[in-house]
This record gives C-alpha cells, structure tokens and sequence, in this order.
C-alpha cells in the first residue's frame, strides 16, 4: 500500500485577480493621482464603462513568471522617479505577500501629470 501523499492540487489566480491587487496598491502610494488607459482604444472604452482594472496590464509567462505593467498619472512636483520606484515596490509586495508567486517584473508608465492646486 502506497502511504505517500500526492500533491496533485492546483491553484491558479487569474490575472485579473492579480490587476486587482496590483491596483489597490498603487492607488495608495503617494503621488499618483489616478490610473490611465494603457491605449486609446481602452481609454475609450473604460470611459464609456467601468474598468476596475484601468491601468493595469498583467502577463503570465509560460514558466509562470508574472509581469505587471502600471500606467498612471502622477502629481505634478513629485519626483517622479521617487513615485515610481515607489510604486514598483508596493505593487510587487502586495501582489507577492497576497498570492504567494513570484513578481518577475513591475513596469511603470507615466502617462500624464496632474495639477492638484494651479495657484
């Protein structure tokens, strides 16, 4: 009788999941202002419907590798590398602490600047 355990079970996040955990955490981090469309064509559509994952693209390599693109737009007088490393850091924590995998990569695009107070 063979007593040894069999580790056939298997969990996959999707990476839509992976989008909503990534986005939580960039919405936190100081200087960004809001997200941006990654293209025209999903500006336009998250500007007719609601995208919860506006600004978030998430690809899961073969190996199981995954990489996050961020695009947002930022606060105008921040350092803006500073904020960005920033937010590389926080979305690569939460998205690692909360699923357990590995962050191969986390790009961040700046896509625009806002003026907060134009005195």
């Amino acid at each position: 009788m063979n007593t040894e355990p069999t580790h056939s079970d298997r969990i996959e996040i999707a990476p839509t999941a992976i989008g909503t955990i990534a986005g939580h955490a960039v919405r936190r981090t100081y200087g960004v202002v809001g997200m941006a469309a990654r293209n025209v064509m999903n500006g336009i559509t998250s500007a007719i419907t609601y995208d919860a994952h506006k600004g978030i693209d998430v690809h899961i390599g073969a190996d199981h590798s995954v990489s996050i693109s961020v695009y947002v737009i930022m606060e105008y007088g921040t350092n803006l590398a500073a904020v960005s490393h920033s937010v590389a850091k926080s979305v690569r924590y939460e998205v690692e602490h909360v699923t357990g995998t590995v962050v191969a990569a986390v790009d961040v695009y700046v896509q625009g600047l806002r003026i907060a107070n134009p005195d």
